[in-house]
């Protein structure tokens, strides 16, 4: 099949707000400086009251990274979950608007769309609060094969690893990419992941990975 992604990632559909913020707001607000902490979505709404105001941006990890393939001028695609409310018709218009292709059909009554509430301190660290929402409600059904089959890489989201049918959904794609002849990356996004899920990552990485990307923690 001729390749028509450079680069086709599954991920969570995530609109940040983004704000500067010292290590004494970090302090006041429990967060652990520098790592992704999930939170309901009460305790979003209630960091969002207490930031200094900030920027709203279409993003989470994959789409983020989609977003820089895009203005690289390489081919992106994202699948991932939004609800059908506002946020999510924001994300979509944005991820299309830089030349993406975004597809997944939206998660109608149920949860709202996830929301990352970033707090940035003068050093650059960013503390992430996340409301994972309808991200969540992305499963194995979501998987477009002829998106999967067209792509020279796919690309995961650690981060999803958190739920049970974004799990199935990753084994599904990567037993259509390796049909397909196509490589399968992983980012292991941040320690605690790792730390909840070692076991079921390890056998992940060892049977279906070919490229992995993590940091020194």
């Amino acid at each position: 099949m001729t390749e028509l992604y450079d680069v086709a990632a599954i991920g969570n559909a995530i609109v940040d707000v983004i704000a500067p913020a010292t290590d004494e707001f970090l302090v006041q607000q429990s967060m652990d400086k520098g790592a992704m902490m999930l939170v309901d979505e009460a305790r979003s709404a209630a960091i969002y009251k207490a930031m200094a105001p900030g920027i709203e941006a279409s993003g989470g990890s994959a789409g983020n990274t989609v977003a820089g393939l895009a203005s690289f001028g390489g081919r992106g695609a994202f699948l991932g979950k939004v609800a059908d409310d506002q946020l999510g018709k924001v994300f979509a218009h944005d991820m299309r608007a830089i030349g993406a292709h975004f597809d997944t059909p939206p998660l109608l009554n149920g949860k709202a769309t996830a929301v990352s509430m970033i707090n940035v301190t003068p050093d650059g660290e960013r503390t992430m609060s996340t409301f994972l929402g309808a991200s969540t409600e992305f499963a194995a059904d979501d998987i477009d094969a002829a998106v999967i089959e067209a792509a020279k890489i796919v690309y995961l989201e650690g981060y999803l690893f958190d739920a049970e049918a974004a799990r199935r959904a990753f084994a599904k794609a990567a037993g259509l990419a390796h049909g397909a002849g196509r490589m399968i990356a992983i980012t292991l996004s941040d320690s605690f992941v790792v730390d909840r899920h070692r076991e079921g990552l390890l056998a992940f990485l060892e049977t279906q990975v070919d490229l992995v990307f993590a940091n020194a923690s």
